[in-house]
């Protein structure tokens, strides 16, 4: 069902706007398909699992095709913007910002795990493995998206090394890559307080460049790119919110 929801929401929302724009009332509208006010209720609320016979029907009632009233239009669609990148990128940080500008919700995905497990990341890893967690991961943003919201998420850095869900975050989003020198990643972990990196790995500096020439072609297939080298949290949120502008006019 969860893949059908955004279908059904996009039909709900057509055929509204459609009876509203012919001035119908849903007692009208029953009249003329045949199919009663609840049930057309349900179908506007996005909720009406409708046949392939009562699509037609309603279809006809509103003087349009059954395969128009299920394609959703590009103003109907849910607007998801993904931030990609490192720890340190920036992601939490001006996916916050973002998302008060843009008035989405925002939504870090690697908190969305945890709850989903009942426990944090470091005990997800340490106890169960990677593979549990990118299961967990995957079966997370399945359920996100499916909820057909608009939002501004945060990913784990990882998740582009996973192909089935950076796959799927890559159709459903307009996704972004917050892009830093390896320097930057790694102050800008140091200036929130975490020592863990140096504490627990002697060479953890070069561990990180390494890391950044390993997931670079990886990022580097988002749809938007934005440096944020040297920028404040301001002007790297400024950057990031014309470009995803700019990106929505050419789609």
């Amino acid at each position: 069902m969860g893949a059908a929801r955004p279908v059904l929401a996009a039909l709900g929302q057509r055929a509204r706007r459609l009876r509203q724009q012919q001035s119908l009332t849903l007692r009208a509208l029953s009249d003329r398909s045949g199919l009663s006010p609840r049930f057309l209720m349900e179908v506007e609320a996005g909720r009406g699992n409708i046949s392939v016979v009562r699509l037609a029907e309603l279809a006809a009632a509103l003087n349009t095709t059954a395969a128009s009233l299920v394609t959703p239009d590009e103003d109907t669609r849910p607007r998801v913007v993904a931030l990609l990148g490192l720890r340190g990128s920036g992601k939490t940080s001006i996916g916050r910002r973002l998302a008060r500008r843009l008035r989405m919700t925002f939504v870090e995905l690697d908190k969305k795990v945890e709850a989903r497990a009942g426990m944090a990341l470091g005990e997800i890893f340490s106890l169960h493995g990677e593979d549990y967690y990118r299961r967990l991961e995957h079966e997370t943003l399945v359920d996100l998206l499916a909820t057909n919201q608009s939002m501004v998420m945060a990913v784990g850095g990882g998740l582009v090394t996973s192909p089935e869900a950076y796959a799927l975050l890559c159709r459903a989003a307009r996704t972004v890559w917050l892009k830093a020198r390896p320097d930057d990643y790694w102050n800008r972990v140091m200036r929130q307080g975490d020592r863990r990196p140096m504490d627990q790995h002697p060479q953890a500096r070069e561990a990180l460049r390494q890391l950044v020439r390993r997931r670079e072609p990886l990022y580097s297939r988002a749809d938007i790119t934005v440096d944020t080298t040297g920028l404040t949290v301001a002007d790297a949120l400024a950057r990031v919110e014309q470009a995803v502008s700019d990106h929505s006019q050419l789609r």
